[in-house]
C-alpha cells in the first residue's frame, strides 16, 4: 500500500461542457434532525432518558452542500422540503451558509426528518423519515439538466429515491457518490462513480463480507467505479484508483459527536475535486475537515471554515 499523493488533476465538467457558476452542486435530501443525547442507547425493548430535544437542519444533501459551502465553494442544491414549520427552518439555514436554493422545491407535506440518538462516545444512531426528500423525481432532474451537466461535481447519496439519483448520474459530469443509506444500486450508478465513497460497514454489506480496508477498496474498485474511497472514521482513509491503493492518515482528534462527519468530508472532498485537486490530496483535505466536524455538536453547526483546519 503506497502513500503517496501524485496524481493528474482531472477537471470537473471536461471539454465541451459549458461554464458553470458553482463548484458543487449537490442533489440530495434536507432533513430536520431531532437529536438527543444518551449516556447509552436502549437495547430492544427498553426505555432510557436522554437530554433535552435538540432539532438541526440536516440530511445528507444539505450537510455535503453547507460543508463545501462553509470552505469557500459556490454550492447549489437540488432537492425538496415539506411546507411545515421544519421546511423554512431548513431553507434559512441553508440560505444563511451561502447556499442556493434556486432549484430547492416546496413540495405539500411534511419534510424529511431524522430521529438521531448520540451516546457518550460521540458514536450515533439514526432513523430517517423522508418525508419531501420521497418526491424528488426524474422529472425533477431533468428540469434541472443544463445545472447538473454544466457543475464541476455533482454529490449524490440515497436519501432520495434511487431512480432519481441514478437520472442525475445519467446528466451530471463528474460524480462523487456516498453510497448512504446502503443499497443495492445497478451498475450504471456504479459505473458513474468517481469517486464511489464508503464507509465500512456500507463497504460489507455492499461486498457481502469483511476484509482488511486495503482488500475491501480493490474490491470494490472492480464493481465498475472510476475510484473508491473507502472511509475509516478515525483511522482516515483509503483511496483506491487505478492500480494504486493509498493510506490517508486522519489527524487524531477527541470526538463529541460524529453526527454528519462523512457528509463533512464528503463535501468537503468535492470542493477540492472541483478546484483541480487529484483524489488523494483531495481526500487528504477531507479528512482533516472531518476530523474538525466530530470535535463539536451537531452536523451542520458542527462544521469547520479554511481557518478551524489550522490547528490540525
Amino acid at each position: 500500500m503506497s502513500d503517496h499523493t501524485t496524481g493528474s488533476p482531472r477537471p470537473g465538467a471536461g471539454p465541451g461542457r459549458p461554464a458553470s457558476p458553482y463548484d458543487v452542486v449537490v442533489v440530495g435530501s434536507v432533513n430536520a434532525d431531532l437529536v438527543v443525547r444518551v449516556a447509552r442507547r436502549p437495547a430492544p425493548g427498553e426505555t432510557v432518558i436522554g437530554s433535552e430535544l435538540a432539532t438541526h437542519p440536516g440530511g445528507k444533501g444539505a450537510n455535503q452542500a453547507v460543508a463545501a459551502a462553509r470552505l469557500g465553494a459556490r454550492v447549489a442544491i437540488l432537492g425538496r422540503i415539506g411546507s411545515d414549520g421544519h421546511g423554512e427552518f431548513l431553507r434559512e439555514a441553508l440560505r444563511i451558509d451561502g447556499v442556493d436554493l434556486g432549484h430547492l422545491i416546496e413540495t405539500p407535506g411534511p419534510s424529511g426528518v431524522a430521529l438521531i440518538s448520540v451516546g457518550s462516545d460521540g458514536d450515533n444512531s439514526i432513523i430517517v423519515s423522508p418525508g419531501a426528500n420521497g418526491r424528488l423525481t426524474e422529472d425533477d432532474i431533468a428540469a434541472a439538466e443544463s445545472l447538473l451537466s454544466a457543475a464541476p461535481v455533482v454529490c449524490l447519496q440515497l436519501e432520495s429515491p434511487l431512480a432519481t439519483v441514478v437520472a442525475a448520474a445519467r446528466v451530471a459530469g463528474r460524480v462523487v457518490f456516498n453510497l448512504s443509506p446502503p443499497a443495492v444500486v445497478p451498475d450504471e450508478l456504479l459505473e458513474a462513480c468517481d469517486p464511489l465513497i464508503v464507509n465500512q460497514h456500507e463497504a460489507a454489506l455492499l461486498l457481502g463480507s469483511h476484509d482488511t480496508p486495503g482488500r475491501q477498496a480493490r474490491e470494490l474498485l472492480s464493481l465498475g467505479p472510476r475510484s473508491v474511497v473507502l472511509t475509516l472514521g478515525a483511522d482516515g482513509a483509503i483511496v483506491a484508483e487505478g492500480e494504486d491503493v493509498t493510506a490517508v492518515p486522519s489527524p487524531r482528534v477527541e470526538p463529541v459527536d460524529t453526527t454528519g462527519a462523512g457528509d463533512a468530508f464528503t463535501g468537503a472532498l468535492a470542493w477540492r475535486l472541483s478546484q483541480g485537486d487529484h483524489l488523494v490530496a483531495a481526500t487528504s483535505f477531507a479528512v482533516r475537515v472531518g476530523a474538525a466536524s466530530v470535535r463539536r455538536h451537531g452536523a451542520q453547526s458542527s462544521y469547520p471554515r479554511i481557518g478551524d483546519l489550522e490547528s490540525l
